[in-house]
């Protein structure tokens, strides 16, 4: 039986555009303005390593340029191409008009397994494909800012912020390049955890309004909700984490590159994470039942499904047997156009990428905000916070004290009244509002228009209703 056709991913995002602008009334050639992707670089350089030249293809796409820099992750993966590249640029652009970062959209890729090369290898990959997009100006903090995406981190990150500092010595905004960097090398605290804090914020909102939660078949709070995750890695594993231990939320499932496991009463995260950066995947763990072609649990009878690795991961193939009431996106374009329909049908409630995924695009605007300022936040106001704190509780104590037992103060009321907000705390209340206020954009469209009937065509309304009114600011 031939397999049936799947719209690539490209085409899964330019079919879901096309499907919001059909809904709105933009002039023809903004609609084709915005659609289209400004410009792509395409590189090739070679490096030295093990005794011969080695030749690698690069890729940097800059899809809209309404705001400036624009920003963009940069991922290492054998799948990377131009297409792949262009559609995560153009999600980009929708992703930071949506949670209204004041970036265009970007994306970059370099053809390559991370596991091949050891690291003194990898840096000097990294360093060389930093150097062919630094000189061209496609690494610049006025002009295009990259971040981690798959198969890279910190370090990459670290080792593309010295190569520009080497290359602009008195570029005294040099940090600002590129975000995600580790916290002594420029970075912000909550920038590593924020992608999966972010699919954890969406869902909390989510689950704040009962009407939307009826419309996927639930009711009730995160509390007890089963949670199938596919990719443990970086997203996958802080979101799991996150509703586990805060939302009291059951991981009954945990699908990896080497295989699944299962196990209904719920399966502990961080052990199985543990258990994968040693063993280098899920094979072998004593808990749960394993299987070797670990897709099958995508199927399985769950609350909230949250793809967080590959694009295309719910397809044609096996939309029909999700059984999952609500998919989070924690990944870039895991359900294509095709199974988007066939979702939607059976009243699935999908929260997309552009919005689910966007914890890490609003941390690293907060990220290069502090390196433009040059200062951390919280230094300057915090102690200040404090003592105001203090002086209530002086009052209250004063107050303890002439009451006696009629009015007795918790007895950790004063440590944590009197904390004020550091980075990390001011990082995460951020992002929360920028969560909460994004989602309530959407659902105002989703649940005001009758001519929408999902959250993914919402969030394009809302995307790039912005972006047009951007560009004609701009007198275009």
């Amino acid at each position: 039986m031939t397999p049936p056709k799947e719209p690539s991913f490209r085409e899964s995002v330019d079919l879901m555009f096309n499907r919001a602008v059909a809904l709105m009334d933009l002039p023809p050639g903004l609609e084709e303005k915005i659609r289209v992707c400004n410009a792509t670089y395409t590189v090739r350089f070679g490096v030295r390593l093990r005794g011969q030249l080695h030749t690698f293809t690069g890729y940097r796409s800059v899809h809209s340029e309404h705001m400036e820099p624009v920003k963009g992750g940069i991922r290492f993966a054998m799948g990377v191409n131009q297409d792949e590249v262009e559609a995560l640029a153009a999600l980009m652009t929708y992703k930071c008009a949506l949670v209204e970062a004041p970036f265009g959209g970007s994306k970059g890729g370099l053809r390559i397994d991370p596991r091949d090369w050891d690291e003194h290898e990898l840096e000097l990959i990294t360093r060389r494909f930093a150097y062919e997009l630094i000189k061209r100006d496609l690494i610049n903090p006025a002009q295009n800012v990259p971040a981690p995406d798959m198969g890279t981190g910190e370090r990459e990150m670290a080792w593309i912020a010295d190569q520009y500092k080497r290359m602009n010595t008195t570029d005294i905004n040099g940090r600002a390049c590129v975000t995600g960097k580790p916290i002594h090398g420029g970075g912000i605290q909550g920038r590593t955890e924020a992608t999966g804090r972010g699919v954890q914020y969406a869902l909390q909102e989510f689950f704040r309004h009962p009407e939307d939660i009826k419309q996927a078949g639930l009711s009730g709070s995160l509390d007890g909700k089963r949670v199938i995750v596919q990719g443990l890695g970086n997203v996958g594993y802080h979101a799991a984490k996150f509703l586990q231990e805060e939302d009291g939320c059951k991981v009954t499932a945990i699908i990896e590159r080497d295989g699944g496991l299962m196990d209904e009463s719920g399966l502990d995260v961080e052990a199985v994470r543990n258990w994968i950066a040693k063993h280098g995947g899920v094979d072998g763990y004593p808990d749960g039942k394993y299987i070797r072609d670990g897709s099958k649990y995508l199927e399985n009878e769950c609350d909230i499904l949250i793809p967080a690795a590959m694009e295309g991961v719910i397809n044609l193939t096996n939309a029909a047997n999700i059984k999952a009431p609500v998919i989070i996106e924690a990944a870039n374009g895991p359900v294509t156009a095709g199974a988007d329909d066939i979702l939607r049908e059976k009243g699935c409630v999908i929260i997309p990428d552009m919005y689910a995924n966007a914890g890490g695009v609003t941390v690293s605007y907060f990220e290069w905000v502090k390196n433009l300022s040059h200062i951390r936040f919280g230094r300057l106001g915090r102690r200040q916070e404090e003592a105001r704190h203090q002086l209530i509780v002086d009052e209250l104590q004063h107050l303890d004290n002439h009451l006696g037992d009629k009015w007795v103060m918790s007895p950790d009321f004063k440590q944590k009244y009197l904390r004020g907000a550091g980075e990390l705390e001011l990082v995460r209340s951020g992002l929360d509002d920028t969560m909460r206020a994004a989602y309530q954009s959407m659902r105002e469209v989703w649940h005001g228009q009758d001519n929408v009937t999902d959250l993914r065509t919402a969030a394009y309304l809302v995307s790039i209703g912005k972006v047009a009114a951007s560009y004609r600011a701009l007198g275009l």
